[in-house]
């Protein structure tokens, strides 16, 4: 194994909730823990299968939240305690992010760095490891932040979006990063042609990255930057729950990657879903005749554009229903309109008000 691919490091993210795949993702087992496509596997463990190859195993880290410990040592036995990362809060993503630079670092200050999500589904398999490979040559080296680019297909308000400079040159140098835009903004940005989805797959150095935050996330590489004689001791854990407590909420794309003019953007030819919604799964679920997407022991009748969710031993009949989520997980059923996210949204913090926490 050369010393290149020996200082290459997987940062898996695995601490969010999955919120809007409630109620079958909960906030005691989100959706990354969970066979979410009925494979026998969970997302994290796809995701972590899904990177053999491209980095050495013991150069893979997991950062959670300290309250799924359990779930990822049961599910990745492999994996080294020392690499898994826990957070005492929940602060985005730029703050795991900087923690896990800051230990990567610590061991090798010549690390390159993949950052991955832990729940989306990438299909075929080899243009996704060329992709990869590809950017970890464009970062090795250089202070460039690169993100793996992929084609709309719809104007989804889930992802950043990002807006290419046309050289002709197969790494792209960004001109504009939107995260999350409104309907309207993204339904232009699909029209017009000239932007691509962020993936949420980042490659740089460690070098990189930490010199992007010293500049635009200052306070937060300070404070990882004077704990940094803790981390990977015996007192890493009272540090970063000291470090933690000043840290604000920070999404790295709105943090650093709409600021930096060093982002760049190598363009995947993998078919991808971060699976962040029942539109999402419905998209990539094969539909009976008249596109219900069926993950359940169901009778449909009268019923068309459906998304059903729902376990085996259990039967759910449905009918006359056009357009409708019905999800059952456990002790909560959801009925409501399939492709209204906002809705979900609101009817999670009414049943937190009204029905307690547990139903969560």
């Amino acid at each position: 194994m050369s010393r290149k691919h020996e200082s290459i490091y997987l940062v898996i993210l695995a601490g969010g909730t999955g919120s809007r795949l409630w109620p079958c993702s909960r906030h005691h087992k989100p959706k990354q823990f969970q066979d979410i496509l009925g494979i026998g596997k969970s997302l994290l463990q796809m995701t972590y299968e899904r990177f053999n190859g491209i980095c050495p195993p013991a150069n893979v880290f997991v950062i959670t939240h300290q309250d799924y410990l359990e779930h990822v040592t049961s599910q990745l036995p492999d994996l080294s305690p020392e690499n898994i990362i826990l957070e005492p809060f929940r602060r985005n993503t730029a703050p795991c992010i900087a923690y896990a630079t800051h230990k990567i670092a610590k061991l090798d200050p010549d690390a390159t760095c993949i950052v991955t999500p832990s729940d989306h589904l990438v299909l075929h398999q080899e243009p996704f490891t060329q992709t990869l490979n590809a950017a970890v040559k464009a970062a090795i080296g250089t202070d460039r932040l690169i993100t793996i680019g992929l084609q709309p297909t719809r104007p989804d308000t889930g992802f950043g979006y990002i807006q290419l400079i046309e050289d002709g040159q197969p790494l792209k140098k960004v001109k504009t990063f939107t995260e999350k835009p409104e309907k309207s903004l993204a339904l232009k940005f699909l029209e017009s042609g000239d932007f691509v989805w962020n993936s949420g797959i980042f490659v740089w150095t460690v070098g990189a990255i930490t010199q992007a935050m010293s500049t635009y996330l200052g306070d937060l590489n300070d404070g990882f930057e004077a704990i940094k004689d803790a981390l990977n001791t015996d007192g890493e854990r009272d540090a970063v729950n000291r470090a933690y407590a000043h840290i604000t909420n920070t999404s790295i794309d709105r943090g650093i990657l709409e600021k930096s003019s060093e982002v760049y953007v190598v363009l995947g030819e993998f078919d991808w879903s971060d699976l962040g919604s029942w539109e999402a799964v419905h998209n990539i679920t094969t539909l009976d005749e008249d596109h219900n997407a069926v993950r359940a022991n169901a009778l449909l009748v009268k019923t068309t554009n459906t998304m059903v969710k729902g376990p085996k031993d259990t039967l759910i009949v449905v009918h006359g229903l056009d357009n409708y989520l019905v999800s059952l997980s456990n002790d909560v059923l959801v009925v409501c309109k399939r492709d209204e996210e906002d809705l979900l949204r609101r009817l999670m913090a009414e049943a937190r008000t009204t029905k307690g926490k547990k139903f969560l």
